[in-house]
């Protein structure tokens, strides 16, 4: 097992979001998991029922243990929450000799709002320079950048300029964009890579973008370059959504472990 990674992220007791998918995609992707939660949800496939944050010096105190102790090959933030959460995992990122992958989570699959207003502008200043890769969904993309992400143009422009904010990559995921093909679209100082497939029509997607995100991060802290991790993460989580088990009455979860299917 190589590559350590820190998760700052929220909690799912569906299972199938958060830090537990978190965990399950860098363990499927032989790679070593580490958590400081940010908050604890009452959440199933039909939506999250309530959120209650941790507060922000035990974020702090659970990330600085593991750092000090183990040690981290890369950093993979999600639902931070607040600003002061957002500034407090910036100077984490500070001080942190590892890269980190910036997933800006702002509303869950069911449409619960994860990230309030005033705090979208604290993840532009202080979690995009600080990012080796940022991963938004189409919506957070916009909010992120202003600019309106509705094809693949959108998302081109809306990469540009993520790394203008001062993000070394970017991935603007294309499963809210229109059409039978989806496409990610994946911008380094070094050019642009597509990543696309059929459109899986499936309600199982629940904890995709946390679950590319962990993903992503487990192949940076195992050494491969962004666009090789990225490569790879995109395949399994697409593989994972083939092959979800059709959990719950909502957004089910994906096959988290499906590289494990028949192994003793």
């Amino acid at each position: 097992m190589k590559g350590r990674v820190l998760i700052i992220a929220g909690s799912d007791s569906g299972g199938g979001a958060g830090i537990q998918a978190d965990i399950k995609a860098v363990t499927a992707l032989n790679a070593y998991a580490m958590t400081a939660i940010t908050a604890l949800t009452i959440q199933d496939t039909t939506g999250v029922h309530g959120v209650f944050p941790a507060p922000v010096e035990i974020i702090e105190a659970q990330a600085r243990v593991v750092l000090a102790d183990i040690g981290a090959d890369a950093i993979r933030t999600g639902m931070l929450g607040t600003v002061e959460v957002v500034a407090a995992v910036a100077r984490l990122l500070n001080e942190a000799d590892a890269p980190a992958v910036v997933d800006p989570v702002m509303v869950a699959k069911g449409g619960h709002a994860l990230l309030p207003d005033e705090a979208v502008s604290a993840v532009r200043s202080l979690m995009l320079p600080r990012a080796a890769l940022v991963t938004p969904n189409a919506p957070e993309a916009e909010a992120l950048t202003g600019v309106e992400v509705r094809d693949l143009d959108g998302q081109r422009r809306a990469a540009e300029r993520l790394l203008d904010l001062g993000a070394r990559a970017a991935l603007v995921k294309g499963g809210h964009v229109p059409g039978d093909t989806v496409v990610d679209l994946l911008l380094t100082p070094s050019g642009e890579t597509l990543l696309e497939g059929p459109r899986i029509e499936t309600r199982s997607t629940h904890g995709t973008g946390c679950t590319l995100a962990s993903a992503c991060a487990a192949g940076i802290a195992q050494g491969l370059p962004v666009e090789q991790a990225v490569a790879r993460a995109w395949a399994y989580v697409a593989e994972a959504i083939r092959t979800a088990p059709g959990y719950g009455r909502g957004h089910g979860p994906l096959n988290h472990a499906w590289p494990l299917d028949g192994r003793a």
